[in-house]
């Protein structure tokens, strides 16, 4: 059998033939990965300032995460919920240790994982807060973000989202982000939970005014509502620390956690918080057939492994405020948003935002993404002080 030699055009050529046109990705054939950098097909290797929408937190091939994987491998890979496996347990009971949480409902990916929080609120709205069957609300933020299924991209103010998809599930109320007063009156009796990013990704990295997430909660405890907090992009230690709201020393009551939950090696994410809310679902409410598999268990152990020490959350910070503190000192950029090793870069002028940027930068050997027309960088964790003043160099050079 004879074996084809592909090259990068041949390889992007077949995705524009077989593949459905889900994503306009850079010109780039990515084959390899190691801590911050990747190679691609021709050996070029490219510094890492995307984190796999922060999946990739604690960098690419993990010794840790690798051996794992391999180690499962080599025991049981699927059993289903059907059957107990010895990896399920051990899992729950970290990640709630580590998250100062009571009971975890793994599943697959972050949309997988807030659909299922919805599901749980609305059927705590009607079993315990007396909520009429079929009224419950829930509130959430414009310029969210929380995934692409269609019940979520039912409450997406970004038109793309929407456009095609209708008609949308409803049950949902939209308020400004950051804007507690609007909160304040959007609810009612029949609320059943606040749905909320403690900061925004996909909007830019926008972290909300000080003392609104502390508001929010206080809202929620009031109306008897439950607050559910996003983190399956900012959780996990990318803002520096284990949750994003721990900054403001505040816990919600459910989060939702994915993408860096197995380091980036394969699909992992999980319902958190407390044992009442969390226990409404009983057999047969819900299930996952990959949920909670023994492999992605035993990733998930490694992952709570490598955050119980607080290294990563450490470094997030300390070298979080070395990339920020360099971004903004950069000729036109007007502002940096964001925490820990996580920043929205503002451009000053709209003719060199965005794509244009960011496809300049792959020209240099150094990989982001651009968000609402401007540039999101989240390097993975284990990125060094040096590498973080390389690809900021980069990003000055294509801005001069």
């Amino acid at each position: 059998m004879t074996v084809d030699v592909l090259s990068s055009q041949d390889h992007m050529d077949l995705a524009t033939r077989w593949g459905a046109h889900d994503s306009v990705p850079f010109p780039v054939v990515l084959t390899h990965g190691e801590g911050a950098w990747m190679n691609d097909l021709e050996g070029r290797r490219y510094l890492d300032f995307h984190g796999g929408y922060s999946a990739v937190n604690f960098g690419h091939q993990h010794p840790d995460l690798i051996t794992a994987a391999k180690a499962q491998l080599d025991r049981l890979t699927l059993s289903t919920r059907a059957f107990h496996h010895d990896q399920y347990a051990p899992f729950c009971r970290e990640l709630a240790e580590l998250t100062g949480t009571e009971m975890v409902l793994p599943s697959n990916s972050g949309g997988e994982a807030v659909d299922t929080a919805v599901k749980i609120a609305r059927k705590w709205a009607y079993q315990v807060k007396g909520v009429p069957d079929g009224a419950a609300e829930i509130i959430v933020a414009g310029a969210n973000f929380h995934g692409r299924t269609t019940t979520i991209v039912s409450f997406s103010t970004h038109p793309n989202h929407q456009a095609g998809f209708g008609p949308f599930t409803p049950g949902f109320k939209v308020v400004p982000f950051g804007d507690i007063e609007a909160l304040r009156s959007a609810i009612t009796e029949n609320t059943a939970a606040v749905l909320l990013e403690p900061i925004q990704g996909e909007a830019g990295v926008v972290v909300p005014p000080k003392g609104y997430l502390a508001e929010v909660r206080e809202l929620c405890d009031d109306s008897n509502t439950l607050f559910v907090a996003d983190e399956v992009q900012c959780g996990l230690a990318r803002a520096g620390t284990t949750l994003a709201l721990d900054h403001e020393g505040v816990r919600a009551d459910v989060y939702t956690l994915g993408k860096s939950l197995s380091g980036g090696l394969l699909p992992l994410s999980a319902v958190i918080g407390r044992a009442d809310v969390l226990g409404v679902i009983t057999p047969g409410d819900h299930g996952s057939t990959f949920g909670g598999n023994p492999l992605a268990c035993a990733v998930g152990r490694a992952t709570v492994r490598l955050l119980a020490t607080g290294e990563f959350q450490e470094r997030s910070r300390e070298l979080g405020a070395h990339l920020h503190f360099r971004l903004n000192e950069l000729d036109g950029v007007c502002e940096v948003r964001g925490r820990g090793l996580w920043a929205g870069v503002q451009l000053r002028e709209e003719r060199v935002a965005g794509r244009r940027v960011t496809e300049a930068l792959a020209e240099r050997g150094l990989l982001c993404k651009e968000a609402k027309g401007h540039l999101r960088v989240a390097p993975p964790l284990v990125v060094t002080r040096e590498e973080i003043d390389l690809g900021v160099d980069m990003i000055a050079d294509v801005l001069a």
